[in-house]
């Protein structure tokens, strides 16, 4: 519980005793862990979109189509953007394991998304999304300056360029779905 805690104040020490001691690839069955910290880390994201989507009134069809473009396409170009500015703000070198642990404290530490839970029971403002994207950005930061002992500010304009280029796909994403979605509907409405 106090790890929780020291974890929600960002600490550092908090980071660097979960990431190595309580998080140790010889105690764990890593790839599993990665697997299922992977579909939880979607599952959460799938969650942010559809509580978005739902708001507005539009077919299921089109809400899972859109929400399954926002979480693959946008969490890829945020881990490749993520691992780009990595190499390049860090100078680090990104061998498969190196890939392992920043993927496993960049999971770990979007843990915030945990908070989306209470979305799904209360009824909260859509802004209450972006506030807990701005935790998990920090969370990230400091996770990231954990792993790589490098310094705060190119942490987190590592973290920053990748949550920007994640939100710029999805916009463009939402842009090109709802071009189409008008033209499929012109075009049923011509042809009746």
């Amino acid at each position: 519980m106090i790890l929780m805690i020291d974890l929600m104040l960002h600490k550092q020490k908090a980071y660097r005793h979960l990431l190595y001691n309580v998080l140790n690839q010889q105690t764990l069955k890593f790839e599993g862990l990665h697997w299922k910290l992977a579909i939880i880390y979607f599952i959460f994201d799938a969650c942010i979109h559809l509580y978005v989507e739902a708001r507005n009134s539009s077919s299921l069809v089109s809400t899972c189509c859109k929400v399954f473009m926002y979480v693959v396409f946008g969490n890829i170009m945020f881990l490749l953007t993520f691992f780009i500015m990595v190499k390049i703000f860090l100078n680090a070198s990104i061998n498969i394991s190196r890939f392992n642990d920043l993927l496993l404290t960049i999971m770990i530490s979007c843990y915030f998304k945990i908070f989306l839970i209470a979305m799904m029971v209360w009824e909260f403002p859509t802004s209450v999304i972006f506030i807990i994207e701005l935790f998990c950005l920090s969370s990230n930061a400091v996770a990231l300056n954990v792993m790589t002992e490098s310094s705060m500010s190119r942490c987190v304009w590592a973290c920053f360029g990748a949550y920007a280029v994640k939100l710029f796909v999805t916009q463009v994403l939402d842009l090109r779905f709802l071009e189409q979605l008008i033209k499929g509907w012109i075009q049923m409405s011509s042809s009746s």
